[in-house]
């Protein structure tokens, strides 16, 4: 029972900031003046208690299944207005219950940020980032996403942690799966499109949520491939690498940035006022909030930077931090802190107000309920349209490595099929690490999608082996089925457990016994399909030397069966690429297509005095933006308008392309340039446009692409963008490393 009295002062409350805020306002007012001024007034009502407590992030501690997941202590702590955000309390009824307890049984009635890390889908589960990003679609990325905010907006989450935009190019770290791959360039643009799929067009809107762009910054360089590692990159590399796709999140009006556990110039990133305040605030001017990843505020003191919370507390909110995640050292100390002197209450006031300004925005005051409506949670979760789009998704996302003799697609009238591997029928390898919401039975696993595709086919299945175990009992069950079966298909590759956060690996070969298996399978000389299941490129050079046909399948979701069915017996014609280089060897790593040259470039000679290795190739197995297609597409006819352009001019250029084959089928158009001389070392080719193209068999189609000098800048010896004169290649094909056609123009003064 909501006590009359608390009721009252709520009401009061909300009745006195209404007043404050309508005085003298005109039409003219921007909405964000609006929030603003709001803001101003529930300030000047709160407490430094009160204060403190919105900078609190903490996970729930109670039982998932009681009316709302926290236990009397945590319920208590947001009466006292010493909590302001949760993590972790999902669904209408308990959301809706202890956003009750904030706004009816809390002093001010503020309401609380609910977060959930929703990575790729809520309930639904689309493929893993890395996956999604080899579509080459930004309209199906961004619709992803959108799904996922809807769903997870039906079931009280107000916030997420995504999207990672972290530019890696070291297959080791796990989570390389959470992010776009090795391209600044293309990663801006999927995380320009991830953080309007879920922030859309208003975020008031009750099926929109907040994004948060991670981790801040330049934590896909961890040493040695390891999780929660230092970098040590330069500054060049930070802002030519890393830095790109925070800022293309940014400019797409992402709400909030989270710190990285690692460390930027020996500083780290949490106490980093270069980072959050000399870039974030004062460079980009973003006005929205800054949270730390779990505990990294009290985790300075293992960096060494700081000698207890206490200190460490100052550092965070002084450089920039506004929200302590998991730590609880603002409410901890900041009071204290206050009345030592040593933290102004002006510094808190500053984090606040981001708070408070990112809650107006969500419309949490006008409704604080607006995210807790149970006929949304049954109606707009994991229905037949959300399923339909991850099905969708997980086809555009699958990339075709290997198909020799167009083994596929397979015939629909074969009689038997042998479905073999561990994760053939195993619904939470096909969910991966960051599930959210998602079930296992509501998962098609590869079994289940070839048997709905076929029905009157005989697919007989064994499992063969586990991912880790050296247990070899199951390999005469599999040795035997294989042996009954026209085609083999093989689904081998990492579990859920092998990628992810905390899931770096030192070796990226298929986990265990695996490939015991796959051998033993290609000696009996039956056509053979592997179909790869990762969250990260693996070292398969003995697959793609023996076997003749591979399907990179990533991790591909609720829908993941069916999406490969489809592909196998040529419903769909695959047409990823690759957004992340495939390494041939782990002591390759880091591997990426735009390298530099050195003086002594390899050049196919037998000389020793190159830059090469002795052995093994210098060339990756895969090469970024390389998959193949069930056709094939010729390049034809560039033409560039002007091969002089001015600083001022749009470089404007065309090519045809056809497609050369038998069966419709989309392309990916990749544009590169090399800026052939320049007073600073340049990449071998940049990626700059590219175009996802469909032809029918037989069609040809003119493409037209345009650049300008701002996308040919460079970073200068004194790390200042500048656009410099000169001339330049121009690389269009089917990948980084096949390219199709070349032309050169000129940029002038």
């Amino acid at each position: 029972m909501i006590k009359k009295s608390r009721f009252l002062i709520w009401s009061i409350t909300l009745v006195v900031i209404y007043m404050v805020t309508s005085c003298n306002t005109s039409e003219n007012k921007t909405i964000t003046d609006s929030y603003e001024r709001k803001v101003d007034s529930l300030l000047s009502l709160m407490t430094l208690t009160e204060k403190i407590g919105q900078l609190n992030l903490v996970g729930r501690d109670g039982n998932r299944n009681s009316a709302t997941q926290i236990g009397p202590k945590k319920a208590n702590d947001i009466r006292k207005g010493l909590v302001g955000n949760l993590i972790g309390v999902v669904g209408a009824a308990p959301n809706r219950e202890v956003q009750r307890i904030a706004v009816e049984e809390s002093r001010l009635g503020i309401p609380l940020l609910f977060a959930r890390d929703v990575i790729h889908g809520y309930k639904t589960l689309t493929p893993i980032p890395l996956a999604e990003a080899a579509s080459w679609d930004l309209e199906a990325i961004e619709k992803s996403a959108r799904i996922a905010a809807i769903e997870a907006s039906a079931s009280g989450i107000n916030w997420t942690y995504a999207p990672m935009v972290d530019i890696s190019r070291d297959p080791r770290w796990g989570r390389v799966m959470e992010g776009a791959g090795e391209d600044p360039y293309y990663g801006s643009l999927v995380a320009a499109a991830r953080v309007r799929g879920f922030q859309g067009d208003d975020l008031s809107k009750e099926n929109t949520i907040l994004a948060c762009a991670k981790h801040f910054a330049g934590y896909g360089s961890p040493m040695a491939g390891r999780e929660y590692s230092i970098i040590d990159v330069s500054m060049r590399e930070l802002y030519e690498v890393h830095l790109p796709p925070f800022e293309a999140a940014l400019n797409a009006s992402v709400g909030t940035y989270m710190t990285s556990f690692t460390e930027v110039n020996a500083v780290p990133a949490t106490v980093s006022k270069f980072l959050l305040t000399d870039i974030l605030r004062e460079q980009w001017n973003f006005d929205g909030f800054v949270v730390t990843d779990w505990s990294t505020i009290t985790q300075l003191m293992e960096h060494g930077v700081a000698a207890d919370s206490s200190s460490a507390a100052v550092a965070s909110i002084k450089a920039g931090v506004d929200m302590d995640m998991g730590s609880q050292a603002f409410v901890r100390n900041l009071e204290n802190l206050v009345k030592e002197k040593k933290v102004s209450e002006k510094d808190i006031d500053i984090a606040v107000r981001r708070i408070l300004l990112a809650k107006y925005r969500l419309g949490l005051f006008e409704d604080p309920y607006k995210y807790t409506n149970p006929e949304r949670e049954k109606t707009e979760v994991l229905t037949p349209q959300n399923r339909e789009a991850a099905r969708e998704m997980a086809q555009k996302s699958m990339v075709l490595l290997k198909n020799e003799n167009q083994l596929l697609p397979l015939s629909k009238s074969l009689k038997t099929v042998a479905v073999i591997g561990p994760v053939a029928d195993d619904p939470r390898t096909h969910m991966g690490r960051w599930k959210a919401e998602g079930e296992r039975k509501d998962v098609i696993t590869l079994l289940h999608g070839l048997k709905k595709k076929l029905p009157n086919t005989k697919f007989l299945y064994a499992k063969g082996v586990d991912y880790d175990t050296k247990d070899r009992s199951g390999f005469l069950e599999a040795i035997s089925v294989a042996k009954q079966a026209e085609v083999v298909v093989l689904a081998i590759g990492e579990s859920q457990k092998h990628s992810g956060e905390a899931s770096s690996r030192a070796s990226i070969d298929i986990p265990g016994i695996q490939m015991e298996l796959v051998k033993k399978l290609h000696t009996l000389g039956k056509p053979m399909v592997v179909v790869l299941y990762n969250g990260r490129p693996l070292t398969i050079n003995w697959i793609n030397d023996h076997i003749p046909a591979i399907l990179e399948a990533w991790i591909p979701g609720t829908e993941g069966g069916n999406a490969i069915a489809d592909i196998l017996f040529g419903d769909y014609n695959p047409s990823g690429k690759l957004p992340i280089t495939f390494p041939y060897s782990v002591g390759q790593i880091p591997i990426f297509y735009s390298y530099k040259n050195t003086g002594r470039p390899d050049d196919g000679s037998d000389t020793k005095w190159a830059s090469k290795y002795y052995d093994i190739p210098n060339e990756p197995l895969y090469p970024f933006g390389y998959g193949l297609s069930y056709t094939n597409f010729k390049y034809s006819d560039l033409k560039i308008k002007k091969s002089k352009v001015t600083m001022s001019d749009t470089i404007t250029f065309s090519m045809s392309i056809t497609n050369a084959g038998k069966v419709p089928g989309e392309e990916v158009i990749q544009v590169y340039t090399r800026d052939l001389l320049a007073s600073v070392t340049r990449p071998v080719k940049e990626l700059k446009r590219f175009k996802k193209v469909l032809l029918k068999p037989g069609e040809t189609k003119t493409i037209s692409f345009s650049i300008t000098a701002n996308d040919l800048k460079l970073l200068n010896e004194q790390l200042q963008w500048i656009t410099e004169p000169g001339e330049f290649q121009l690389l269009i094909g089917s990948s980084s490393s096949d390219i199709r056609l070349e032309g050169k123009f000129e940029l002038i003064e």
